[in-house]
């Protein structure tokens, strides 16, 4: 972050309404001759300029990024989980958060699905998973949750067979889903607490976390590394979806989400 005169935006009407100034946006002589009095007389470098030191300190936050800026743009129980996932995942830059958040955001529909959603029609399960349901299987299978899901993630990731049930039980969660009793058992032993006997932990406790440590286990951070361009952002969509369905909004949360945070 870096505001200073000339400087225009959310950042700085949030900056004018701590110090009292008129919340216009646009960071001018007044705003820049209150930021040094208030640097001054908090034993900073009266400069002028807004840095994450006198941000930080003005708004009374000890993280390495501007979150109070992301309000409005995060729910709030997103946010109150950044600082910790950050250090355990190494999120350590704005560009990589920025790169992590947007993704999470597409993914979970505005952070809003946190467990994934089985239940297909007979022609959704011939379109989307046509190679497990041959011939005229889909309809037996058709708006059955669980026993769609035994079937499509069966014998694979650590899963038993259809029967064992566990595909349904160990089914995606989180903001970028978990998916499989594999990966549940590795995350678990990450975080120190048995998702495997709880699975339910993946949704409702961890799904910012489950979703850090398939970025990091990934190694997808150094694609992230790469930078805020189009290219880069492709490059992670395609390491998270496969392909590329809904690039155009992952731009555009990527480009949202960093223009506050960096």
């Amino acid at each position: 972050m870096l505001l200073k005169n000339g400087s225009k935006g959310e950042n700085v009407k949030l900056l004018q309404e701590k110090l009292g100034l008129t919340s216009d946006g646009n960071f001018g002589p007044a705003t820049e001759g209150k930021v040094k009095e208030w640097q001054k007389s908090n034993g900073l470098t009266p400069d002028g300029v807004v840095g994450y030191p006198t941000w930080n300190k003005l708004f009374n936050i000890s993280s390495k990024f501007n979150l109070v800026a992301l309000k409005g743009h995060v729910p709030d129980s997103v946010i109150s989980q950044i600082d910790a996932v950050a250090d355990k995942f190494n999120i350590t830059t704005p560009l990589r958060l920025s790169h992590f958040l947007a993704q999470c955001s597409h993914e979970s529909g505005g952070f809003k699905a946190v467990q994934e959603n089985v239940n297909y029609s007979a022609d959704g399960l011939k379109k989307i998973f046509g190679k497990y349901f041959p011939g005229n299987m889909a309809d037996l299978y058709a708006r059955k949750p669980e026993k769609i899901a035994s079937r499509v993630y069966a014998s694979r990731m650590g899963n038993g067979d259809e029967s064992s049930r566990e595909g349904f039980l160990f089914r995606g969660r989180g903001y970028i889903q978990l998916t499989g009793k594999s990966n549940y058992t590795n995350f678990s032993k990450f975080v120190g607490e048995d998702c495997v006997v709880n699975p339910e932990l993946v949704a409702t406790k961890y799904p910012l976390a489950s979703a850090a440590f398939f970025f990091d286990s990934n190694k997808l951070w150094s694609i992230c590394d790469k930078g805020s361009d189009l290219e880069t952002i492709t490059a992670v969509t395609k390491r998270i979806n496969g392909g590329t369905i809904g690039l155009t909004d992952r731009v555009n949360e990527f480009n949202k989400i960093y223009d506050i945070l960096k």
